[in-house]
């Protein structure tokens, strides 16, 4: 997905010459045709992520468009009071870009996962939040973020994702939307970001057994997809919703925000997410999902817990 960002990035910025790319100091064998193709809009800040989105706002302040890059935690988290007092006070056309959402680079520990990143970001005024889940949605979500006038935080995969749309790609992918995967009228499974191949696994060994579900991508958390979370309430038996991030306040909280607010509050819902921990154990992202029930086997226990 990392790949497919850069490509995109590149095909725009040789468009519009408003286009820079600011990094600390990182994404070595992905960002070169970048650098190489246009050096006087490529700075890199160093291993100084404050200074890096202090000189994205002000880039962006003077009628440019920035993007911030580096990897997990770091453009938000390390960060954060210059995201919120510079970007999103001024209401900036920054956009910050993470790889390796959720615990992509498992094997490094804590301190290179994002797994609360959602829940803040999503939490600051003017902040869109996007989280494709595969390579097809990363390149739409990059069209749909460069061409929004605002900061967005874009949450991109690291690499090797598979394709959950089988190469039909994404109709109508837009900021405030989702895309369905398939159809279905015994339960919804939401997921957001790459995880989404766990519950598209998940979703076909239902339907062997006879049980059909609907699967929605939620690549946007901010603004979400109101509509399809109402009908997932009204027309199908309950809700799943799927996510490599803290339980609190990420994407499960979001769509039940919404039952909630829209009186959908009756409908049976489960977050499968990381149970408000530090991801301690150490190995491979796949490994790691399994290790904290965000498994195949876990959905499909989810599903099977309100369809009888």
């Amino acid at each position: 997905m990392r790949k497919a960002f850069n490509q995109e990035l590149l095909k725009i910025a040789e468009k519009d010459p408003r286009v820079f790319m600011i990094l600390a100091d990182i994404g070595y064998g992905e960002i070169e045709p970048f650098a190489n193709a246009f050096p006087d809009r490529f700075i890199n800040c160093g291993v100084a992520e404050q200074n890096m989105t202090g000189v994205a706002c002000g880039v962006a302040m003077e009628g440019n468009i920035a993007i911030t890059y580096s990897i997990a935690n770091f453009p938000t988290l390390r960060c954060l009071e210059q995201v919120r007092n510079d970007v999103c006070y001024h209401d900036a056309n920054v956009k910050i870009v993470i790889i390796g959402g959720g615990v992509s680079y498992g094997e490094l520990g804590i301190s290179h996962h994002s797994t609360e990143d959602i829940a803040i970001m999503r939490a600051l005024p003017n902040m869109v939040v996007l989280v494709p889940s595969d390579i097809v949605e990363a390149r739409a979500a990059t069209h749909a973020m460069m061409a929004y006038n605002g900061p967005v935080y874009y949450r991109c995969g690291y690499k090797g994702e598979p394709d959950l749309h089988d190469g039909k790609g994404v109709a109508d992918f837009r900021i405030g939307g989702s895309s369905t995967i398939c159809e279905g009228n015994d339960a919804t499974v939401f997921f957001a970001g790459p995880i989404g191949i766990n519950a598209k696994i998940a979703v076909e060994e239902l339907a062997k057994q006879g049980i059909k579900c609907r699967l929605v991508s939620l690549y946007s958390i901010k603004p979400i997809d109101k509509e399809a979370i109402i009908r997932a309430a009204k027309e199908t038996g309950g809700i799943v919703v799927l996510e490599e991030h803290n339980i609190q306040g990420g994407v499960g909280s979001a769509v039940a925000e919404v039952l909630m607010d829209e009186g959908c509050g009756n409908v049976p819902l489960k977050r499968l997410a990381f149970q408000d921990v530090n991801v301690t154990k150490v190995g491979s992202q796949a490994w790691l999902r399994d290790q904290y029930g965000l498994g195949v086997k876990d959905v499909i226990n989810a599903v099977k817990g309100f369809v009888k």
